[in-house]
């Protein structure tokens, strides 16, 4: 048993068999969810919504706030909607797990029948700051205080710079959004770096994404203050193998727990759990309990506590 209590987990897609990409979510699957996340330590997430037709991401929205307001250990658990796409870059590689279909340049009036929908829940956006024209959407939620995130984008350094100005944070998952072949010194993992002192950074520490060596040099160089540990859970998260929906995706789950397309070419979230994550930190990084619970705890939940929408 872990000697940290209260994990934060900024990124949530599903957990114990439960898909929260969906709208005939149940209060009973949802608490279900909450109550397993509960029992593994965690305090409190942002649940995650993807890429998707435009009224279902409306759907899953509105429905992840009414069962917020239904059920007090989810309103509890779930500390805010972490909305990944649909702004995202289209481009193979890019777009991971995101259905091309789905993905779109970033539009204003959009992104506000989607934070109406989220009922004040919307915390945090990830997007690709070259979907984003004129920076306008990425400005439009910074004034009001909802975190905008960089991710699944193949940004140049002066739109990263530019995103920045206008009140881009953080960068989503980084070493994962991207395709496996990169120029070996232009690219979106070293522009990003770049900008260290600028940015907060999310890595998904379950060993599978990001191999343990290249996470610690990540951490190195970024630095523990700087970096917050995510799980990208899916709902075959401590479910163990067998099929499982990611929105509009069917995922197999076999018996390395590994979630990834059909034909290998990229990875659709994790199975992973923070207990899990926090081993990994500690055994293979042999990062210290303070460092652990920053990257797991602190860091987040300050991010959250600092970032209050108006």
């Amino acid at each position: 048993m872990s000697d940290l209590s209260g994990y934060f987990d900024l990124q949530v897609n599903g957990y114990a068999g439960v898909d929260f990409n969906r709208e005939d979510l149940t209060v009973k699957e949802l608490r279900l969810a909450c109550e397993r996340l509960q029992a593994d330590g965690v305090a409190g997430i942002l649940a995650t919504i993807i890429s998707d037709e435009t009224s279902r991401i409306t759907a899953r929205l509105k429905r992840i706030a009414a069962l917020c307001e239904q059920d007090p250990l989810i309103g509890k658990l779930i500390r805010g909607i972490h909305l990944e796409g649909p702004f995202l870059n289209e481009s193979p590689g890019y777009r991971g797990a995101h259905p091309r279909e789905y993905l779109q340049p970033a539009d204003l009036e959009l992104t506000k029948r989607f934070l109406d929908a989220g009922g004040g829940l919307v915390r945090l956006v990830t997007l690709a700051p070259e979907r984003d024209s004129g920076l306008k959407v990425t400005s439009y939620l910074a004034q009001r205080g909802i975190l905008v995130a960089a991710g699944h984008c193949d940004s140049s350094l002066d739109q990263l710079r530019a995103a920045i100005d206008a009140g881009l944070s953080l960068f989503t998952h980084l070493g994962n959004g991207c395709p496996m072949l990169l120029h070996r010194h232009d690219n979106i993992i070293q522009r990003a770096l770049s900008l260290r002192e600028l940015l907060i950074f999310t890595f998904i520490a379950d060993g599978v994404h990001i191999p343990a060596m290249a996470l610690g040099n990540y951490l190195r160089l970024v630095g523990i203050q700087r970096a917050i540990a995510v799980t990208d859970a899916i709902s075959a998260a401590g479910a163990g193998p067998g099929r499982y929906t990611l929105g509009p995706l069917t995922i197999e789950i076999d018996a390395t727990l590994v979630a990834c397309a059909a034909d290998r070419s990229h990875l659709l979230g994790s199975t992973a759990t923070m207990p899990q994550m926090e081993a990994l930190l500690r055994n293979e990084l042999g990062l210290s309990s303070d460092e652990v619970r920053s990257l797991l705890c602190d860091n987040p939940r300050r991010l959250l506590e600092g970032s209050q929408p108006r």
